[in-house]
């Protein structure tokens, strides 16, 4: 099965910016699609952003203007670029593929804590 591995995360100020990396062990591109989860402390994991085979991209209403999911076909890699960051931003943030389903072997997720 596919492995994933997040990184990127970081602590950031209000307003400030990350890129996040997700490196897969399986082409991206043979997924329909790849996205990008969060899961704040208490909460449940949410999907904020994704992106299709053919490159069209979703996002979550709350990140909606401020984020965007990429790819590097070369580096088989997906990218979430995270601009204007407030501390309800703060979670653990995880990538994975779907084909019928999304993978159920998630990484380990990297952490983006935003201060106020």
């Amino acid at each position: 099965q596919v492995q994933l591995v997040e990184s990127g995360g970081g602590l950031v100020q209000a307003g400030g910016s990350l890129r996040l990396s997700c490196a897969a062990s399986e082409s991206i591109f043979s997924f329909n699609l790849m996205g990008w989860f969060r899961q704040a402390p208490g909460k449940q994991r949410e999907l904020v952003a994704d992106i299709t085979s053919g490159g069209n991209t979703r996002y979550a209403d709350s990140v909606k203007g401020r984020f965007t999911i990429s790819r590097d076909k070369a580096k088989n890699t997906v990218f979430l670029q995270m601009n204007s960051l407030k501390p309800e931003d703060t979670a653990v943030y995880y990538c994975n593929g779907r084909r019928g389903a999304w993978n159920d072997n998630w990484g380990q997720g990297t952490q983006v804590t935003v201060s106020s």
